[in-house]
């Protein structure tokens, strides 16, 4: 791990996604990550699964420590305003209010640590006609106008991975960042907020860009479209990802590849624009060539000719590519109870160096015999 972090303190009391991502976050760059839990339970995360360790808690908690406080306990409630005090940041993911109720606001733990970076992720913003709504990763979706992008309007159902929560945690990192920055030229700390429908509605930036300067409103395809991305499935049933955006070449490169050197004859393909204009054409075209080989003789072939393209892999194939080989993607460490545990490092490389080292996700509770010691030896950096 590439500890750029290193001495900066954060207590999560973060639960599903949007706090432990963005925890995880900063415990990749090495910070001393200290997840706050309930006892007995915990992050409600840990049981989607069965037991107190799913695969949904483990992706958002490496690189932690775990300890449980009763915050309805006044003498726990101490022990957890003791650690304030030592911490550089607090992050917590509750509905607008229930941290104030819980002791936990901004205002009263700046009062305890005038330093302390407080981050607040919320579903729909602190106030507000939806303030006080509930809101998980589809609703912040379909609030920003991000889900209709991707939703096929001939099979409309919910596709892909939370995208939002993920998102939020990443804005949220951004912010504590800035702060931290920030602290380090005036030594007092700042409240951070940001909420799930504020950062997937700039994460849909391309979308508001285009609606405000041209009068457009994109659809699932309208992208696809201008970029000229495609995916084709090969003669053994697997398929190859196309994009070809703009230059003639790799045009040209495909045309070779697929033994059609005369399609731009065709006026439907003649131009980039005829090539916008007709895709549904061009799909055809493409469909009827692919399904004649198979996708390691297409990837082949698309690579002789400099065509942008990869297979489209599943989650058991991507990371025995070579090119991940090569760049470490895939990490491992062993937890001393829950046996090994394997991610994907952190993207960033610093003066070359990859962060290949991992901290498993902790167990609930695994650090409570460290409290004292926590609260002892840290001071905010």
């Amino acid at each position: 791990m590439i500890e750029v972090l290193k001495g900066v303190r954060v207590l999560e009391q973060g639960t599903f996604i949007t706090g432990p991502a963005c925890g995880m976050l900063l415990g990749d760059l090495g910070a001393d990550v200290i997840k706050i839990e309930q006892p007995g339970t915990g992050d409600p995360f840990r049981a989607f699964k069965g037991g107190l360790y799913s695969p949904h808690f483990q992706t958002y908690n490496r690189n932690k420590r775990s300890i449980t406080i009763d915050t309805k306990s006044a003498a726990e409630k101490e022990k957890l305003y003791a650690l304030l005090k030592t911490a550089d940041v607090y992050i917590q993911n509750f509905r607008p209010g229930v941290a104030e109720q819980m002791g936990l606001g901004e205002e009263q733990l700046h009062k305890l640590n005038p330093r302390l970076v407080y981050c607040s992720i919320s579903g729909f913003g602190a106030t507000g006609p939806s303030a006080s709504r509930p809101s998980y990763d589809t609703v912040a979706q379909a609030a920003s106008g991000y889900l209709k992008l991707l939703v096929n309007p001939e099979n409309p159902r919910v596709v892909g991975p939370a995208i939002a929560d993920a998102v939020t945690g990443f804005y949220a990192a951004y912010g504590i960042l800035g702060a931290l920055y920030e602290r380090s030229q005036t030594g007092l700390g700042r409240k951070v907020e940001v909420s799930m429908l504020e950062a997937m509605t700039h994460w849909n930036l391309d979308a508001f860009t285009h609606y405000y300067s041209a009068g457009e409103v994109m659809g699932p395809y309208s992208r696809p479209r201008v970029s000229q991305s495609y995916v084709m499935e090969c003669k053994d049933g697997k398929w190859v990802a196309l994009h070809m955006s703009s230059p003639e070449k790799f045009w040209q490169g495909l045309a070779n590849a697929i033994e059609r050197p005369a399609i731009f004859q065709d006026e439907r393909f003649a131009t980039r624009e005829a090539r916008i204009a007709n895709q549904e054409a061009m799909i055809g075209v493409l469909s009827e060539r692919f399904a004649t080989r198979t996708r390691t003789e297409w990837c082949n072939r698309l690579l002789a000719e400099d065509v942008p393209h990869a297979p489209m892999y599943d989650t058991d194939e991507a990371l025995e590519d070579p090119q991940a080989k090569h760049l470490q993607l895939l990490i491992s460490a062993t937890h001393p109870t829950m046996g090994e545990f394997r991610t994907v490092r952190p993207p960033v490389s610093f003066d070359g160096q990859r962060s290949l080292s991992v901290v498993p996700p902790p167990t609930l509770g695994q650090h409570n015999g460290d409290i004292d010691e926590m609260i002892a030896r840290k001071a905010p950096a």
